[in-house]
């Protein structure tokens, strides 16, 4: 059974989502949070999962009254499947907030505190029986390589919790909804000299693609205004064509490396193609600004994009679908989830092929 991790409030929108695109398999919610399936990871078709933050792929449910135990399960499950010289990560993370007596002054919280006792032990337990495996246990964010296997443990209670193992290339290969950031949440960037707070959304986004605005790259901000996406790419080196019938913050307007457009985004036109990014902020109906992501797409005017679609309610969570039916044609990398920078909106960022 996989175990599938929601937004906190989500859990009933990702589980619509599973049964509406994949029918044929049996998906029910287990706990606040969390939707269970029996759908297969398919490597050469993973799912994509707008609702879902996370994948504990063939996960268990573990339970273990001390830290001890706690190694002494995680050390069972790996040292047989895991090939020892080939690079593993371990998430030990918390999911709810509980008690625990032996926390001691100043620690964060009772279960970032165990879980960092977990680690510490079975460090100290690979040390002992398999050094080999100890080496090449990595830390760190980075995409998931094919050589990468990917092991989760999290607790919902100091002596309860999930424990799974994806070896690789899976966690690789089903990136579209398994992340290298524990239980796929990344922490919001903070920035007091943007235009908006909106500027993390770009940056998560970059993020989840595993790739970034760089200087020299050529940028189309559609929906500019105040300048928050434009913001970023400008401080990355980019050269910007900011479009927007509102100006954007007056330093953005004078910067050098800024042409300012005044038109309605849906009706602007590159005059060179293609550009290196797409960025779309804009606010305006769903269908539209999907509609708008496949023209630009299908007519390969930009090598990599990052695009958000905003809601009201959730009645039109469905048009989404139609990206998830047609991007594969076109792109060689993509995504469309829930940001944890979002709110009512999804955002779909990718790699077009053959740009």
């Amino acid at each position: 059974m996989h175990y599938f991790l929601s937004d906190e409030g989500c859990e009933p929108f990702l589980l619509e989502e599973m049964r509406r695109c994949y029918p044929r398999d049996t998906h029910q919610q287990h706990a606040p949070r969390w939707v269970a399936s029996d759908m297969p990871l398919d490597p050469a078709s993973p799912p994509r999962l707008v609702f879902s933050r996370q994948c504990l792929p063939d996960a268990v449910e573990q339970e273990a009254e001390s830290i001890r135990q706690w190694s002494e399960a995680i050390q069972t499950a790996v040292l047989g499947p895991l090939p020892e010289t080939q690079p593993w990560r371990l998430h030990t993370t918390p999911l709810y907030s509980f008690e625990a007596s032996d926390m001691p002054a100043g620690a964060s919280t009772a279960g970032e505190y165990r879980c960092g006792l977990i680690r510490d032990s079975l460090r100290e337990r690979l040390k002992k029986v398999r050094r080999t495996l100890l080496r090449s246990w990595e830390d760190g964010y980075e995409p998931l390589s094919k050589e990468h296997s990917l092991v989760q443990v999290v607790l919902v209670a100091a002596d309860r919790g999930l424990l799974s193992v994806a070896r690789a290339p899976l966690a690789h290969s089903c990136r579209t909804v398994i992340s290298p950031y524990p239980l796929g949440e990344i922490p919001g960037a903070v920035d007091k000299t943007a235009p908006s707070r909106a500027f993390a959304k770009l940056v998560e986004a970059e993020k989840r693609l595993g790739h970034a605005i760089t200087k020299g790259e050529t940028v189309v901000d559609l929906g500019a205004s105040p300048g928050s996406w434009s913001f970023v790419s400008l401080q990355r080196g980019a050269s910007v064509t900011a479009v927007d019938r509102s100006a954007l913050r007056d330093d953005l307007m004078q910067h050098s490396q800024l042409t300012f457009v005044a038109t309605d985004a849906f009706a602007f036109k590159p005059n060179v193609v293609p550009v290196d990014w797409l960025l779309c902020d804009v606010i305006a109906a769903p269908d539209r600004t999907i509609a708008l992501l496949l023209q630009w797409v299908r007519k390969r005017h930009m090598r990599k994009f990052v695009v958000t679609v905003k809601f009201k309610g959730q009645a039109e969570y469905a048009l989404l679908d139609a990206l998830t039916n047609e991007l594969p044609a076109h792109c060689s990398e993509y995504g469309i989830t829930r940001l944890c920078a979002n709110k009512n909106e999804a955002c779909i960022f990718g790699v077009v092929a053959n740009s």
